[in-house]
C-alpha cells in the first residue's frame, strides 16, 4: 500500500495539530499499530470554522453549473481511487476489502447525483393578490456546516454529508471517528485533487469533546450534521438549542425483520443473510430481531443456518465475507449480549463465542451466530447488538409480531417479507420507521431519503430531499 498522509487540512493547507500531539491508530483485524494522526482540539476546530466561514460567501455564489463540475470531478477521481481507499478502509476498519470497495463506490455515487442536483435547487413563484406584486421564495445555503462521521461507514458517510451540503453551496468542516481517519483523510486529499477552493472543506481529528464543544459554541457554524449514537445525538440536540442551531440527526436503530407464512422463504433467509452479516452486523439498519412466524419458523431456521456455515471470518484483506468487530468495547457487547440471552434461556443454533486461536489470536473477532427462543426480557431484545448475532422470535398473529417490532424507542429501519400485497399495505402502515424493506434487505440507495422517526433522529440524508437540511427559504415581496 502506499504512504498514507495523516494531518489535518484546514484552509486548503495540511498542518499538524496545534498541541502537536498525536494518537496510534490500531488494525482491529491484527492488533498492530498502522500510524499515528494528529490530536487536534479546540482550537484546530475553530481555525477550520473560521476558514469555512471565510469561504463560505464566495463558494454560496459560486454558478450551480461551476459547483457541479467540481462535484464530478470528485466522484471521478474517487472510482479511479477506489482500490487504494478501500485498502485503506480496511486496514482501519477490518471490513473485507470487497466490501469495503463497494461502500467507496456507494460513496461517490453521492457526489455525482448532487453534482446533478447542484442544478435543481429552484425557487417558487406564488400567486400574488395584486397585480402589483411578486411573491418570490429562494432557497439559499445555510452557511458553515460541522459534519461527525462514524466509523462503520467511514468513506460514505462522509461523501453522503459533504455532497449535498457542497451542491447547496455551503461549506464545512467534518469531524470523522477516532477509529477511522484515514479515510477521511484520504477523501480530503481527493477534494484538495479536484481543485475545490481553500477554506470550503476542513478536516480536524482529535479530542471529541473539545472540538464539538467548539461546533456547538462557535456562531459561525449554522447547522450539524450528526450519525452516531441517540446518546449523544440527544446531547448535540440540547446543545444546538442555545444558538437554535439546524441540526439533522441519524443515530440507532433496532430493525426488526419479520417473516410472514407466506413469505419466499428462501428469499427471506438470504436477505437477512445480506442484512444481518454485512459488516460483521456493525450497521445501524441491520436486522436485531428476527420474528418467524410459528408455522415456518423451523423450515425458515434450517435455511438460515445452512446460510451461517458458509460465512467465512477473517482478516478483510483475504478473501473473507466478515471481518473483525471495530475494538475490543463491541466485542464485549456482543459476548454480553449473547451470555445474557443464553442464561434466561435463548438457545445457540451457531457461533456464541469469540473466536481467540491461530489468526484470530491478535484481532477482535466473534463467530456469527443465532439464537432461538429469545424473549423481550433479554437485553438483546431491547438494545442494539452492533454484532453478528441473529436473534429469533416466534409469533402467531400480525398484531402481536406489529406489537413486539414496535416495541423500542428507536424507528430506523424494518424489513418485511410476504406476497400477500393486503399484508404489505397494512404492515408498511403500522410500522413506525423511517424505512421499510419489503421483500428486500438494502436500504442504502443514494436516490432515496435515509433516515429515522422516534429516537432514531431528525432529517434525511440522500436524494433529492437530502439537500433540503442545507438550505434556507427566504420569501421576497416585491412590489412595484
Amino acid at each position: 500500500m502506499t504512504e498514507i498522509r495523516n494531518q489535518l487540512f484546514i484552509n486548503g493547507h495540511w498542518t499538524e495539530a496545534r498541541s502537536s500531539l498525536r494518537s496510534a491508530l490500531f488494525n482491529p483485524a491484527t492488533g498492530e499499530r498502522i500510524t499515528t494522526v494528529p490530536s487536534g482540539g479546540r482550537e484546530d476546530a475553530r481555525a477550520a470554522v473560521e476558514a469555512a466561514y471565510a469561504a463560505f460567501p464566495a463558494w454560496s455564489q459560486t454558478a450551480a453549473e461551476e459547483r457541479s463540475v467540481c462535484l464530478r470531478r470528485i466522484y471521478d477521481l474517487i472510482v479511479a481511487n477506489a482500490d487504494r481507499l478501500a485498502e485503506i478502509m480496511t486496514l482501519e476498519q477490518g471490513k473485507p476489502v470487497k466490501e469495503a470497495k463497494g461502500e467507496v463506490l456507494w460513496g461517490a455515487d453521492f457526489f455525482l447525483w448532487y453534482s446533478e442536483e447542484a442544478k435543481r435547487i429552484y425557487g417558487e413563484v406564488i400567486p400574488s393578490s395584486r397585480t402589483t406584486q411578486r411573491i418570490l421564495v429562494q432557497r439559499q445555503p445555510i452557511g458553515v456546516v460541522a459534519a461527525i462521521t462514524p466509523w462503520n461507514f467511514p468513506s460514505s458517510m462522509i461523501t453522503r454529508k459533504l455532497a449535498p451540503a457542497l451542491a447547496a453551496g455551503c461549506t464545512a468542516v467534518l469531524k470523522p471517528a477516532p477509529e477511522t481517519p484515514l479515510s477521511a483523510i484520504a477523501l480530503f486529499d481527493i477534494f484538495q485533487q479536484a481543485g475545490l477552493p481553500a477554506g470550503v472543506v476542513n478536516l480536524v481529528t482529535g479530542n471529541a469533546l473539545e472540538i464539538g464543544q467548539e461546533f456547538l459554541e462557535n456562531e459561525k457554524v449554522r447547522k450539524i450534521s450528526f450519525t452516531g449514537s441517540t446518546a449523544v445525538g440527544k446531547y448535540l440536540l440540547e446543545q444546538s438549542a442555545k444558538q437554535v442551531k439546524k441540526v439533522s440527526l441519524e443515530l440507532g436503530g433496532h430493525a426488526p425483520f419479520i417473516v410472514f407464512p407466506d413469505a419466499d422463504l428462501d428469499a427471506a433467509a438470504e436477505g437477512l443473510l445480506y442484512n444481518k452479516f454485512q459488516n460483521n452486523g456493525q450497521t445501524c439498519i441491520c436486522a436485531n430481531r428476527v420474528f418467524v412466524h410459528a408455522s415456518v419458523q423451523e423450515t425458515f431456521t434450517a435455511k438460515f443456518l445452512e446460510k451461517v456455515k458458509q460465512v467465512t471470518v477473517g482478516n478483510g484483506m483475504n478473501d473473507v465475507n466478515v471481518g473483525p468487530l471495530i475494538h475490543e468495547r463491541a466485542l464485549a457487547k456482543v459476548d454480553n449480549h449473547v451470555k445474557d440471552a443464553v442464561a434466561k434461556g435463548a438457545k445457540v443454533m451457531a457461533g456464541g463465542f469469540r473466536l481467540m486461536d491461530g489468526e484470530y489470536a491478535q484481532g477482535c473477532y466473534y463467530a456469527p451466530t443465532v439464537l432461538t427462543d429469545v424473549t423481550a426480557d433479554m437485553d438483546i431484545f431491547r438494545e442494539e447488538t452492533f454484532g453478528p448475532v441473529a436473534p429469533f422470535i416466534p409469533f402467531r398473529t400480525e398484531d402481536e409480531v406489529i406489537r413486539m417490532a414496535n416495541d423500542t424507542p428507536y424507528g430506523l429501519a424494518a424489513y418485511f417479507y410476504t406476497t400477500d400485497l393486503a399484508t404489505t399495505m397494512r404492515v408498511s402502515d403500522r410500522l413506525e420507521y423511517g424505512m421499510i424493506g419489503i421483500n428486500e434487505s438494502a436500504l442504502g440507495y443514494v436516490q432515496a431519503p435515509f433516515g429515522g422517526i422516534k429516537q432514531s433522529g431528525m432529517g434525511r440524508e440522500g436524494g433529492r430531499h437530502g439537500v433540503d437540511d442545507f438550505l434556507e427559504y427566504k420569501y421576497l415581496n416585491v412590489n412595484f
